[in-house]
């Protein structure tokens, strides 16, 4: 047997993104451990433990990025003219792309290090000694190693990729340099950015772009977006993100799916009607904790679709409730975008994890009303009536009871106030790990080293998309154009009712332009002020807020769950597309239902004494 050809030198050391991001993880996950098992006993645990792990979550940020690009999983838009048919227009288009991405990133480069440069000037320790510039310049060395490897996929020989990697980078560098504080006009950088993104450019690009030719135009300093970069990645609650999702990725390189499913088609019967509400509910569980309903249809797919045709669904049928109800777990608990919402409305994280349960049951049960998954007259054979075999529920549940402790391992130590959210997130990640691993004996360093680094890839491209996000927010917010918001659309919807109608088809539309973070990231701290004015509460808005953005995971562009269920099933975008209409209708009418019914928001955490945070 062959021994295995070893990598080349320059592909490992191009892998120490991975190693950076790992570890960094690794060590968020370890510190809030250690503090909860030091403080009993020493009465103090690691000095300053949560700035470290807030700062471990920027560098974490920047290196994930570049894991994220080193496999091409940079969030776009869609591939855009990069796609066309034409070869000559797609090797123009991609070129074009790659070129203008390598030069923004030089120019956040210079403004990151203008940043870090401003912070060495007036050092502040951030722990035993540590500096915070040291772990600020996770940025420009981020950013830069993202320009050198954008650009470096033009094509050609090694030396003249090389080459553009650097010259590119270094081009926008110093146009960047050269023109901070001076007022640039705003409409030639505009057109250069949407066509990038028409392009098919990575998001975090054109945002940080935009955010810097909004500030080029009023003459204003450039490290601002660095700086807002750089707030968001060491918010305090920010660490519950990525350790909420390891414990998720852990969970899903094991059978828990498998143990799962096997419970809930035992407790609902492998009838049409059982099969599709276990499917569902599946479904909905597994894409809160894994943070990405994406990851949902590639784990439980293969799973499911099998089970939906045998109990007689149609296949474009299964496909389209396994693609839907992927979608739902956005408003459970720890889902990622609840906790991102929480950060950015400033909203406790236990209230958003309370108030997300009843609305996501409502979901949940339009779906499968309204989306028609419960009728029997659409079925490609006739359903097989057999006895729901109840002896089948306690095997099942003793098989997956350790995966449905989970849940109660992140809420409860969360709203019983036991730990930090940093803290919670870190448990449940430290219990995935322990019950995979010893319980059921599924879990090695292996599939550890692997998850951290699928996480790092994950969170990584999330982070920089919301930097670069918040950049352009606190634009806006520093533009007054919150103020104008309000007084324009309360002098066209004269009431709450009509404000909500029109809110729900507005994020409607921006879930499927929008990647859901920048969505939150952007749009939240515009929209809010509007709600509050009409007197909607901050939790209710939220709900109101993920129950239509999740729909944008169905919709083109940036329906990232149609592209997924396309290449898991092997089926084009339009059969998928096409497959979801009634899903997204149905799940519409349960986000109208919602924001006419406020007290399933508020109801729970009001229960707790958490409804007003």
């Amino acid at each position: 047997m062959r021994a295995p050809t070893p990598r080349p030198v320059w592909r490992r050391l191009a892998a120490f993104d991975a190693l950076i991001a790992g570890g960094a993880l690794a060590l968020m996950l370890l510190i809030p451990l250690l503090e909860i098992g030091l403080r009993p006993l020493f009465g103090k645990g690691i000095e300053n433990a949560p700035v470290l792990v807030q700062h471990l979550g920027l560098v974490l940020a920047m290196f994930g990025a570049l894991v994220a690009e080193r496999g091409q999983h940079l969030s776009s838009l869609g591939a855009g003219l990069a796609a066309a048919k034409n070869p000559l227009l797609r090797a123009a288009a991609r070129g074009f792309v790659q070129a203008s991405a390598a030069v923004l990133c030089g120019m956040l480069t210079q403004t990151s290090w203008t940043f870090v440069a401003s912070e060495m000037a007036a050092p502040r320790d951030i722990a035993y000694g540590i500096a915070g510039w040291m772990v600020e310049l996770a940025m420009p060395v981020g950013f830069g190693l993202l320009g050198f490897r954008l650009a470096g996929r033009l094509g050609g020989p090694l030396l003249l990729r090389g080459g553009f990697g650097l010259l590119l980078p270094v081009a926008g560098f110093l146009f960047a340099g050269h023109f901070d504080g001076e007022t640039l006009p705003f409409w030639p950088f505009a057109l250069w950015l949407a066509l990038v993104l028409f392009c098919g450019a990575p998001i975090f690009a054109v945002l940080g772009g935009l955010a810097l030719a909004l500030f080029w135009s009023e003459g204003q300093p450039l490290a601002s977006v660095p700086l807002s970069h750089y707030q968001i990645t060491v918010n305090p609650s920010l660490p519950a993100l990525p350790l909420f999702t390891l414990a998720g990725l852990l969970f899903a390189r094991t059978g828990a799916a498998a143990r799962l499913g096997a419970l809930f088609a035992a407790l609902f019967g492998n009838g049409v009607g059982g099969t599709a509400i276990a499917a569902a509910v599946l479904c909905s569980f597994f894409t809160a904790f894994t943070g990405g309903s994406g990851v949902t249809i590639l784990a439980l797919g293969g799973l499911l679709l099998p089970l939906l045709t045998k109990a007689g669904f149609p296949e474009q049928r299964g496909i389209s409730l396994v693609t839907s109800a992927s979608a739902l777990g956005v408003l459970l608990a720890p889902s990622v975008p609840l906790i991102m919402y929480a950060i950015i409305a400033r909203v406790p994280i236990n209230t958003m994890f309370l108030a997300g349960v009843l609305p996501a049951v409502v979901m949940v049960v339009f779906l499968l009303l309204a989306g028609g998954y419960l009728r029997r007259g659409k079925l490609a054979v006739p359903a097989l009536t057999q006895p729901h075999d109840f002896a089948a529920v306690w095997p099942a549940l003793r098989a997956a009871k350790w995966e449905l402790l989970a849940p109660m391992v992140a809420i409860g130590s969360l709203v019983s106030g036991i730990a930090t959210p940093t803290e919670s997130a870190a448990l449940t990640a430290a219990y995935a790990v322990l019950t995979q691993a010893l319980a059921h004996r599924e879990l090695d360093w292996a599939h550890i080293r692997a998850a951290l680094v699928d996480c790092a890839e994950v969170i990584g491209g999330i982070m920089v998309i919301l930097g670069m996000a918040l950049g352009l927010t606190n634009y806006l917010i520093d533009a007054g154009i919150p103020d104008l918001a309000i007084d324009w659309v309360q002098s066209v919807l004269p009431n709450k009712f009509a404000f909500l109608i029109a809110l729900n088809l507005f994020l409607l539309l921006a879930g499927a332009l929008m990647e859901i973070y920048a969505a939150i990231v952007v749009l939240v701290p515009l929209l809010l002020p509007v709600a509050l004015s009409y007197g909607i509460d901050p939790v209710h808005f939220g709900v109101i807020f993920l129950a239509n953005i999740e729909m944008g995971f169905l919709c083109p562009p940036a329906g990232m769950n149609i592209y997924f269920a396309s290449a898991m099933f092997g089926k084009s975008i339009r059969y998928v597309a096409v497959s979801v209409l009634p899903a997204v209708l149905a799940m519409l009418l349960g986000a109208l239902t919602i924001s006419a019914l406020p007290f399933l928001a508020t109801w729970l955490p009001g229960l707790f004494g958490l409804a007003n945070g």
